[in-house]
């Protein structure tokens, strides 16, 4: 039989944070049963945790004690009735209290679980039903990646090396070019990128979709070149260009990104002398880019990326909804094609850790933009980076989004957002302390943001995202 120790109940209230496999529950007196069964099928279905009672969720987590499951037996009986699986419960006497530990465990692979039919999985603080995109990624985990499979076979040695940018690929690894064709052919297949069969070669997609000379001669990947459209003014209404890329994703992006760039507008500045500067910086484009193309969602065909100009702003779309929430993608970077992700991490198209995301945040931060904007379509992910406006021509929504997002930064280096520091974000002085104070209660209302110490004064006080 399991059972927790104060010492490990300490351990994890010390935590910076909650993380995906560690849940915190106040519940002084009673917690919900409907409530704590939808809880065990979400933490098993993101691949089990800890769920603890009797702690609060704040910093720095003060255990309050719980009168909540009382009979730990028959609540892990009830638990197995209910979902199905096994869930371990056992009562922790802490000096300070009461605490109630339960130790849930991950789904099987290939496998989501239910209750009463409904998926569930966490989103913050809270509990939502599972998206369409995470139940069918799941249970798409015992069959072979697409990505995997081969677009062409039965190939000679000269007909795989055609079909491929092999020169950018081997400048990507920032490694010499071979003296001779085997030598190519050897490190193709030491990347796992084509196979040998029966004598011939196949290539697998991923490597047609990192370094193909022409995608179209790939046809189950020509539906995958990303587009790139450029409009007049600020809506769809009057296209000025359509086009695609149709070089792999690897060997074509730094082309890609130069020409999404050259059709940004341009902002004039008089300052001792006229110059130009793009309405976005060249950082924020790359990354949310690379972001389009290798988090997008293979298995639905016929789309492909898709990154759209307009006068002020730029929209950033790839097919496949997130495995997560949008408000977690700056401090989450869960891939769903991680071969993929790897891989362009090798050929150092992408960061080697974290989705970006912080960086385009931090970029909108310094050169004083908007909050970028993510959101989920149908079937669609979308990331807006606008371009430059003044504080004063910021409404609400733009605000409240700033300051959540400064938090968030803030928060996963190790600091905590306060008045000074949102003011400074905003490029404001000291006078204005009073607007920003009405921007972080707005954001508290919204329940993006919360203090860190309830006891502060509002003018000295510290704060940290819904989810720390």
């Amino acid at each position: 039989m399991w059972e927790a120790s104060k010492e490990q109940v300490d351990l994890w209230r010390s935590l910076p944070r909650e993380t995906q496999v560690l849940e915190f529950k106040e519940a002084r007196r009673s917690f919900d049963n409907t409530d704590l069964y939808q809880y065990c099928v979400a933490i098993a279905n993101e691949g089990g945790g800890h769920l603890i009672f009797g702690v609060t969720d704040s910093s720095p987590r003060p255990v309050v004690g719980t009168q909540a499951f009382l009979n730990t037996i028959k609540t892990a009986e009830q638990i197995f009735n209910t979902v199905g699986f096994r869930v371990d419960v056992c009562e922790v006497q802490h000096p300070d209290g009461r605490v109630v530990v339960m130790q849930i465990p991950g789904r099987p692979r290939g496998t989501a679980y239910n209750l009463r039919g409904q998926y569930w999985m966490r989103s913050g603080e809270s509990l939502t039903p599972m998206t369409e995109d995470m139940l069918r990624a799941i249970l798409r985990e015992g069959e072979p990646d697409w990505l995997e499979g081969h677009s062409h076979s039965g190939l000679t040695i000269d007909e795989t090396i055609e079909c491929l940018d092999v020169h950018a690929f081997f400048r990507l690894l920032e490694l010499p070019f071979p003296s001779d064709r085997r030598g190519v052919m050897d490190r193709l297949l030491q990347e796992k990128l084509v196979d040998r069969v029966n004598g011939a070669y196949s290539i697998r997609r991923i490597a047609g979709i990192l370094l193909a000379n022409d995608l179209n001669d790939f046809p189950d990947l020509a539906r995958k070149a990303p587009r790139v459209v450029v409009y007049r003014g600020l809506s769809k209404t009057d296209t000025l260009l359509d086009t695609s890329s149709n070089k792999g994703y690897a060997a074509g992006f730094q082309a890609l990104v130069a020409f999404i760039v050259e059709r940004l507008p341009q902002n004039e500045i008089i300052k001792h002398a006229l110059r130009t500067t793009r309405l976005i910086p060249e950082v924020s484009i790359r990354e949310l880019t690379a972001n389009s193309l290798i988090h997008q969602d293979f298995s639905i065909r016929g789309t492909a990326a898709i990154f759209e100009i307009f006068e002020n702003r730029i929209e950033f779309s790839n097919p496949g909804v997130p495995l997560f929430s949008v408000e977690r993608f700056i401090d989450s970077n869960q891939s769903r094609n991680e071969r993929l992700a790897s891989m362009t991490r090798k050929l150092r198209i992408c960061e080697e850790k974290g989705s970006g995301i912080d960086r385009v945040i931090q970029f909108a931060e310094m050169y004083q933009l908007p909050a970028p904007e993510f959101r989920v379509g149908h079937n669609t992910t979308v990331a807006t980076i606008f371009g430059p406006r003044p504080f004063e021509e910021m409404d609400r929504q733009d605000r409240v989004c700033a300051c959540y997002q400064h938090c968030v930064l803030k928060y996963v280096s190790g600091g905590r957002m306060t008045n000074q520091s949102l003011r400074e974000r905003f490029q404001l002085p000291e006078s204005k302390s009073s607007t920003i104070s009405q921007i972080i209660a707005q954001t508290v209302d919204a329940e993006l943001v919360k203090a860190d110490d309830v006891t502060a004064s509002k003018k000295f006080a510290k704060y940290v995202p819904f989810w720390g």
